[in-house]
């Protein structure tokens, strides 16, 4: 069964980050021990990438396939997977819907956040039916 990963998109840290994600169609962390988080994203997980302060700004399915690149002059420091069914929400999902979707609050100041598949796929659902 597929998993649920909330990921946050570096934006406090880097905005260019969280650019390179919405642009390219990927979820991606950095650094030791938070890149290795992308390497357990496995094929057809459902992935949310998630602004510190704002919410989910989009959501897509994971291929599986982990790729690496150079990180702030560090080699292979950011780890990132492609993302297919991407979509960027029309205004941000914001904390307090999603506790109310998830039915308990969540602690966003993780790199990424694994969410039991019921409760993220009441998120799915509600971004689609309400098309944000």
């Amino acid at each position: 069964m597929a998993r649920v990963y909330i990921i946050n998109t570096n934006f406090n840290n880097n905005t260019i980050c969280e650019n390179d994600m919405i642009s390219n169609k990927k979820c991606s962390a950095y650094c030791d021990p938070w890149k290795y988080y992308i390497d357990e994203i496995e094929p057809n997980d459902i992935v949310f990438l998630y602004k510190s302060g704002e919410g989910i700004i989009a959501r897509g399915v994971a291929t599986g396939i982990v790729e690496k690149a150079d990180y702030d002059g560090v080699e292979n420091d950011e780890h990132y997977m492609h993302l297919d069914r991407f979509q960027v929400l029309g205004k941000p999902l914001e904390p307090s819907k999603i506790t109310e979707l998830i039915g308990h609050k969540i602690h966003y100041r993780q790199t990424v956040i694994s969410v039991a598949y019921r409760f993220g796929i009441n998120v799915w659902q509600y971004i689609t039916k309400n098309n944000i």
